[in-house]
């Protein structure tokens, strides 16, 4: 199917979303932080993305950035996979650059949901 990075500094958020890509169909590439998510994107060039936003070093807003300044990396879609759920917290992703927001713990079905809309639009 498609090349999907992985974004989480907890090893076992990284698993679940694996897991549950992997049986999707999807080929799964990981990274523990924002520095070496950028590097992963670089050299990998994904279909996709899901980010988590709280991380040490670069957070998620900061990694967006990166990758919405870079023009080889700027149309990769970069859905925010967060615990980010007061109100307001979606629309300032959205109005960030996120192509979607959705909040841990993550529903697989819309996970899965959303993951295959965002990859029809590439």
């Amino acid at each position: 199917m498609a090349l999907v990075l992985v974004v989480d500094d907890k090893a076992s958020n990284r698993e679940l979303l694996r897991t549950a890509l992997e049986h999707a169909g999807h080929e799964v590439i990981e990274a523990g932080d924002g520095e070496s998510a950028l590097e992963v994107m670089r050299q990998s060039r994904p279909k996709l993305v899901l980010l988590d936003i709280q991380m040490p070093g670069l957070d998620g807003y900061a990694v967006l950035e990166g990758v919405l300044a870079d023009e080889e990396l700027k149309r990769i879609p970069v859905v925010a996979v967060t615990a980010y759920a007061m109100a307001g917290d979606s629309a300032r992703g959205k109005a960030a650059g996120f192509s979607e927001y959705i909040t841990k713990p993550v529903p697989l079905k819309q996970l899965l949901a959303i993951v295959s809309n965002q990859l029809k639009a590439v």
